[in-house]
């Protein structure tokens, strides 16, 4: 269980970093935790919590191309849609990764009434400097 909120935390960082690069659309991103692995010289942990109000959305976007993303939503549910994979609705304690280098083409709250936040926790070098980038 521990483990799972480590992955979490970080996909919610990401998620954070994310938001701040690519819109302001999220209500709120927060950066929960970041830190150096230390076995594994040259990459990172960070962990942000991303938080949607009702209808709101992320633009489509990729994250940095050497991260490794796990997203674990915490409340409320997510509509995501990861390169060719199908869209999906992911509920409370439901998950999903994004390989490195991955296009997040749908990233939403799923619900006009309620919120709904994510934990994103990336695993990526150490010197990548934009979590995310906006597509155009």
């Amino acid at each position: 269980m521990k483990f799972r909120t480590v992955i979490a935390t970080t996909c919610a960082a990401l998620a954070v970093s994310f938001a701040g690069a690519v819109s302001a659309q999220a209500q709120a991103v927060t950066k929960n935790f970041e830190a150096a692995i230390p076995n594994i010289p040259g990459k990172s942990l960070i962990a942000v919590e991303v938080v949607y109000a009702p209808r709101e959305a992320s633009p489509p976007h990729t994250h940095a191309q050497s991260a490794f993303i796990y997203a674990y939503v915490i409340s409320g549910a997510i509509e995501s849609k990861v390169n060719d994979g199908e869209t999906r609705i992911y509920r409370a304690g439901e998950s999903w990764s994004e390989p490195p280098g991955a296009t997040h083409s749908i990233s939403r709250n799923a619900s006009k009434t309620e919120s709904a936040k994510l934990l994103a926790v990336f695993v990526l070098d150490t010197n990548e400097n934009a979590l995310t980038t906006p597509i155009k």
